[in-house]
C-alpha cells in the first residue's frame, strides 16, 4: 500500500499539478484564507516547470512546491501589508462617523445637553452645551446614533 502511494507521487505530471492548482484555488472561492490561492498558483508554477522538465523527480517536484508556496505567501503579505489598499466603506456601519468635521445649523435648540440637526433627509440627534436653535455647530464625535457636537468657532 506504502509503495503504491509512493509510486502514485512518484508519477506526477504537469496536469496532476495544474489540477491540485485549480482545485486549491477554487477551495479559496469556498474557504477564503487568502493562503490557498497562493498555494494554487504555486502549484501550478511547478505544473510549468514539470512541463519543461519532465525528469524532474517527485521529491524535487514537491520541495519546489513548497518553497515557491512559502515564498508566495511571504511576499503576498509583504506587499499587503506595505499596500493596504483604499477600503471605500470603512464606515459603513457607522454613518454618524462621516459627519465628524462638518458643521450644520440646529434645527432645534439643545436643551438639557440634547438637541437635533437636520442633515440631508435626516434629522439627527445631537448632545453638547446648551445653544439655541439656528446655532452654528460642528460635529466633533459619535456616540452610537448620538453625534457629539460644539459651537463652530470662526477662523
Amino acid at each position: 500500500m506504502l509503495n503504491e502511494a509512493i509510486a502514485w507521487v512518484a508519477d506526477l505530471s504537469y496536469w496532476a499539478w495544474w489540477s491540485f492548482g485549480v482545485i486549491l484555488v477554487i477551495l479559496e472561492v469556498f474557504a477564503p484564507t487568502f493562503v490557498l490561492l497562493w498555494l494554487g498558483i504555486s502549484a501550478i508554477v511547478v505544473g510549468f516547470i514539470v512541463l519543461m522538465f519532465p525528469t524532474m523527480t517527485w521529491e524535487y517536484q514537491w520541495g519546489v512546491f513548497a518553497v515557491f508556496s512559502v515564498l508566495s505567501i511571504v511576499a503576498a503579505r509583504l506587499f499587503l501589508k506595505r499596500r493596504p489598499g483604499v477600503e471605500d466603506n470603512f464606515k459603513l456601519n457607522q454613518r454618524g462617523a462621516q459627519y465628524v468635521g462638518r458643521s450644520f445649523m440646529l434645527s432645534e435648540a439643545i436643551v438639557n445637553n440634547r438637541g437635533k440637526i437636520h442633515v440631508d433627509d435626516t434629522q439627527w440627534s445631537v448632545s453638547g452645551d446648551d445653544m439655541k436653535k439656528g446655532s452654528q455647530v460642528t460635529v466633533t464625535g459619535t456616540d452610537g446614533i448620538l453625534l457629539i457636537v460644539e459651537a463652530k468657532t470662526t477662523t
